[in-house]
């Protein structure tokens, strides 16, 4: 895919899936800048790629308008461009309790990481995608915007907030930038716990995702060769949404 020597802004990118999807960029030739917080994960990322001048780190809070900018800005004066967003950060559990329980300061600062977050970046990411060839953005929701467990109302509603934004981002940004969410299911990830052999099994693809299934995923959606996919939404969860559960 032509990817190779073009700029991706990755959210989120030094842990979890956001580092799957900043290796596989990095593999594929990008020069990539991470926008996340400052932990010990960030620089054991930094260290773990070891790729040089070719990524860069950048502390950002994604519900910060001033701070995205910055990391928008800091993207091209190191790279000279910006061809791609991935906007991945985001509070990661799902589960907050009874709504009767929900206190607004919650709700607030779910929906500000996860989808007020991506707009923000989405924003400032644009007039420099547009400044290029043409660009890219990929947001990446959940299959939890399309089906629910109990107590998860804040998490749920996000993340079909970031669905609903990536179709109208592109109706509005097009023809110059193309924008796609990617929905994942139940991705392992290093942080997670061990797996049972049932986990797979419940699966139609027979196991549970990586984080390479969701970076090979977005890697498709920010090259040329998805030149003609823009509003999608790309569910990707070895087939559990298709599955009818009438019990456990």
């Amino acid at each position: 895919m032509d990817l190779k020597g073009k700029t991706a802004l990755v959210t989120g990118g030094e842990r979890g899936i956001g580092r799957g999807i900043v290796e596989e960029l990095l593999d594929r030739g990008m020069r990539v800048c991470i926008a996340g917080l400052d932990t010990p994960s960030s620089a054991q990322t930094q260290d773990d790629l070891n790729a040089g001048e070719r990524l860069v780190f950048k502390e950002t809070d994604v519900r910060d308008e001033a701070a995205v900018a910055h990391a928008v800005r800091s993207t091209v004066q190191a790279f000279g461009s910006l061809d791609a967003l991935v906007a991945n950060a985001g509070i990661a559990e799902a589960h907050c309790g009874p709504v009767e329980s929900l206190s607004l300061e919650e709700w607030n600062t779910v929906l500000s990481t996860n989808l007020t977050g991506p707009f923000l970046c989405a924003k400032h990411a644009l007039p420099e995608l547009r400044a290029g060839s043409g660009g890219s953005i990929v947001l990446i929701a959940s299959t939890r915007a399309l089906q629910s467990e109990p107590d998860t109302a804040a998490y749920s509603a996000s993340k079909g907030g970031m669905v609903a934004l990536a179709h109208s981002l592109a109706v509005s940004c097009g023809p110059e930038v193309r924008v796609n969410a990617v929905s994942p299911g139940w991705i392992h990830t290093a942080d997670s716990t061990e797996l049972r052999k049932e986990d797979h099994q419940q699966h139609p693809a027979g196991r549970v995702g990586m984080p390479r299934d969701i970076a090979s995923m977005t890697a498709f959606l920010l090259s040329g060769e998805a030149g003609f996919i823009t509003g999608q939404n790309l569910v990707v969860d070895g087939g559990m949404t298709r599955r009818m559960r009438y019990h456990q």
